[in-house]
């Protein structure tokens, strides 16, 4: 067993949170580069928490520029055991409305301008994400969620809620929206892919709770979506999502962690391809963190 040390990637509103402890913001350097921000670390009810600005304080980062590696890297190095993604939405479906939360657990990744894996020519590796998303992290905060008195919307057994991510920074037109709804996809975001990815080649269990903010633009009774009425969901979403935090921890200084029995932990070692002796020692080298349990051994 090990000690719970959960990444958080959200929003600035998400570090507002009372009975924060040991607060220290960090930086962390990465040989992808440099994450969006410093780290938080924090403790709270026992629990150690690492929270890093999506976007950076302030907003800086478009969803494009986000160094998804390094802020991948950089939360593996800053000892994370786990990682929860707060995220803006829009929602694609009637039934989740502005204010809801959507536990996703699929992903169709629509993105096209970014680096989407920390492998590559000298160290190839094939990871699976048939299921992204941790089930056992992803249930401990959705019910953490509820607790905190959001409506949350959860998949049922083998069924499917899927965030489509699209590379933005624009909005969708309508035809595009109404494509993602042909597809029966549920909520649509921008900075989800390749984050889920990365961190499962770090061996990272990774879970999301998709916060919605507004219906895209497909509803006929809401106009194209703005940034004034986002951001104003988005204050709301925040205060929850905080209190979403702080519950969460408090279930987890009561649980004992154990390894993930998806296996999550382990999956590279069923996943790089590259003999030893013909791997690239550079790339080797700039996987110590995310890849380093198995390089080491070979």
């Amino acid at each position: 067993m090990s000690q719970w040390v959960l990444g958080i990637l959200g929003g600035s509103g998400l570090y507002d949170i009372d009975g924060l402890e040991n607060e220290q913001w960090i930086a962390i350097d990465t040989p992808w580069g440099a994450p969006s921000d410093d780290i938080l670390f924090a403790d709270y009810k026992g629990v150690s928490l690492r929270f890093l600005p999506r976007h950076g304080r302030g907003h800086s980062l478009t969803p494009t520029t986000v160094n998804y590696r390094a802020n991948i890297d950089a939360l593996k190095r800053a000892g994370c055991t786990d990682v929860l993604s707060l995220s803006a939405v829009g929602s694609l479906q009637e039934a989740y409305a502005p204010g809801d939360f959507v536990a996703v657990n699929q992903f169709i990744d629509r993105t096209f301008a970014r680096e989407k894996s920390f492998f590559g020519p000298g160290c190839v590796a094939h990871v699976s994400v048939a299921d992204p998303v941790c089930p056992r992290l992803s249930g401990l905060a959705t019910d953490a969620a509820q607790a905190a008195g959001a409506t949350v919307h959860r998949a049922g057994d083998g069924d499917h809620l899927t965030y489509l991510a699209m590379e933005g920074p624009q909005f969708s037109t309508k035809a595009e929206s109404a494509l993602y709804r042909q597809w029966g996809c549920d909520v649509i975001g921008m900075t989800n892919m390749p984050e889920a990815k990365l961190a499962r080649e770090a061996e990272l269990p990774y879970a999301t709770l998709a916060m919605v903010t507004d219906y895209d633009c497909w509803h006929p009774d809401h106009g194209s979506v703005d940034v004034a009425s986002v951001i104003a969901i988005l204050q709301q979403n925040a205060k929850t999502a905080a209190n979403t935090v702080r519950t969460l921890c408090e279930t987890l200084s009561g649980t004992p962690r154990t390894a993930c029995a998806a296996g999550i932990e382990t999956n590279l070692d069923v996943a790089i391809i590259t003999p030893p002796d013909a791997r690239d020692p550079e790339l080797v080298a700039k996987l110590d963190a995310v890849a380093g349990r198995v390089l080491r051994q070979g």
